[in-house]
């Protein structure tokens, strides 16, 4: 597979040699702006950005200016500049101008300069040119080049923008932050986590929140002399309508970069600022400073990031759970303790009586405080619980949301519902190519996931008919494949090794009658599952 990330930084090493750090640009000889803080409070970072290498031309026609005074009217806290010119088609003069702009206009936005640097000196220039912080990539950069970066930096007044894509960059993360308190320059350190995979430039929206889940984790076990008191996480790239923008909001990040987006239609770049800052600002002004779909949604991180620190399985959800002791037969699956990864991560409640496999909703909190009971005792891995439901407004849906903002449900299954999705994820049946549009349109919302399964006409699920080929295969160029339909334990090894699902979702494969499950295909599911 072609590695542009490689691709980029190769071509950038040319042209240095040529060009120099410069790049043929006059640089001012000394700075004519104040530094601004950057991102001191939740914000959205709005960029400037003409080209791509995976859209191509996004906005040849772009003007820095203009659409700099556009985001800044909009009450973006920052913009960032994109001053590569092979393949984003932006250049220092771009950085000079919008840096100009923010300094007339008071400079209240700071302005980032975003590329693929490489050494000290193009940070240098960078804060010549008026930029008040820069992006390092973690990934093209070994640890001493990115700590000389980061200090250099530091020496300026910039902050820096440290991307991080996986547990490597991560570690680096925390020797950059460990240098930034012993330069007491704790506050000029933003850690960026990129949807977009820069080797392939393809988009996983769930990435930066397994990624912040890692940093957390880090966080815990590193000695308190050598660590801020806090960390600033934002998600960058994907966002492409204010819906999506609000949901990035809703799982606790303290910022956004937004580019292709607004870079289109930089007139309403305000829908994405007040979409997210306004969530924000909710999030936080609540007592938790969290709401159930950031509590679900970190769950499912941290669940894949302990699998894939393992032997690779897809995760598992058992839906049409009605009883206690089916549920606790589900999460044992083939073993007894969760961290061998052996039980479902998921169980799913179907809370629509029109189901033969509905769970009465006043047992729904009994099943659900036996499993916890049960899994407390046997030091076990206590699973999600989601709800599934088809009609939003039913007393049913009422339910749902009332269980999940007292906690006694994670998750609601929305199927074939047309209504955003705040607290959950939706479902959709497939019947023919046609409809991936319509796919791709939840996507757009900023959805980390869509479980899909096959369409029988008249038939609301259950069915035990498997989603065919070349659907999946067309699911899964788009997104993580979640896959329901027809799964069961003789056909389940051969799915996951066909398919590479990320998350399998069985209900009629394991049953010995509709609503009630049969232990022991329990217990095969699973050893086709982990081998």
């Amino acid at each position: 597979m072609k590695n542009i990330l490689k691709e980029i930084c190769d071509r950038r090493l040319q042209d240095i040699s040529q060009k120099g750090f410069s790049y043929g640009h006059e640089i001012p000889a000394e700075r004519t702006r104040p530094v601004v803080p950057f991102l001191p409070e939740p914000g959205t970072i709005l960029e400037v950005k003409r080209a791509s290498p995976s859209k191509g031309d996004i906005a040849p026609g772009l003007d820095c200016t203009a659409t700099a005074a556009s985001y800044i009217k909009a009450g973006t806290s920052a913009i960032s500049v994109l001053t590569e010119e092979n393949y984003f088609k932006g250049t220092l003069d771009d950085l000079k101008a919008v840096a100009g702009l923010a300094h007339e206009l008071g400079d209240k936005t700071a302005v980032l300069r975003k590329d693929f640097l490489l050494e000290p000196e193009e940070i240098e220039i960078a804060y010549k040119c008026g930029a008040d912080a820069v992006l390092l990539i973690a990934r093209i950069l070994d640890t001493p080049k990115l700590l000389q970066m980061a200090q250099k930096a530091f020496e300026l007044g910039l902050s820096i923008l440290l991307e991080l894509r996986d547990q490597e960059a991560v570690d680096k993360a925390f020797e950059v932050l460990s240098l930034a308190v012993k330069m007491n320059s704790s506050d000029k350190v933003v850690l960026g986590i990129n949807a977009r995979d820069l080797k392939t430039f393809t988009i996983d929206m769930l990435i930066p929140l397994k990624i912040k889940k890692l940093i957390e984790e880090k966080f815990k076990a590193v000695s308190a002399d050598s660590r801020p008191q806090t960390i600033r996480v934002i998600s960058e790239s994907g966002v492409l309508d204010p819906k999506a923008a609000a949901l990035t909001a809703s799982l606790g990040f303290d910022g956004i970069l937004i580019g292709e987006a607004v870079a289109k239609d930089p007139e309403h770049a305000d829908s994405y600022v007040n979409s997210f800052v306004n969530t924000a600002k909710s999030l936080r002004s609540s007592k938790n400073s969290s709401d159930a779909n950031s509590d679900f949604w970190s769950k499912i991180a941290v669940k894949l990031n302990r699998i894939e620190r393992t032997k690779y399985r897809p995760l598992v959800k058992i839906c049409g759970i009605t009883n206690t002791t089916d549920a606790i037969a589900a999460v044992i699956g083939n073993g007894s303790k969760a961290k061998d990864c052996c039980g479902a991560d998921i169980l799913g409640f179907i809370m629509e009586p029109k189901f033969a496999r509905h769970a009465q909703l006043n047992q729904i909190p009994v099943i659900v405080d036996d499993v916890k009971k049960f899994c407390l005792n046997n030091n076990m891995e206590i699973p999600a619980f989601v709800a599934v439901i088809t009609m939003p407004e039913s007393y049913e849906a009422r339910k749902a949301n009332e269980y999940c903002k007292i906690g006694i449900l994670d998750a609601i299954q929305f199927h074939g519902c047309q209504e955003d999705i705040t607290m959950g994820y939706k479902a959709m049946r497939l019947g023919n190519i046609e409809q991936i549009g319509e796919l791709d349109k939840i996507l757009t919302h900023g959805a980390a996931r869509v479980l899909v399964d096959a369409y029988v006409e008249g038939v609301d699920g259950g069915t035990g008919i498997s989603l065919p080929g070349e659907l999946v295969e067309a699911v899964s160029a788009k997104t993580k494949l979640w896959l329901a339909g027809g799964i069961n334990p003789d056909n389940v090894k051969g799915i996951i090794e066909k398919y590479h699902p990320e998350l399998i979702d069985i209900s009629s494969g394991v049953e010995k009658e509709v609503g009630q499950k049969d232990h022991q295909k329990i217990e095969q599911l699973f050893n086709g599952v982990l081998t």
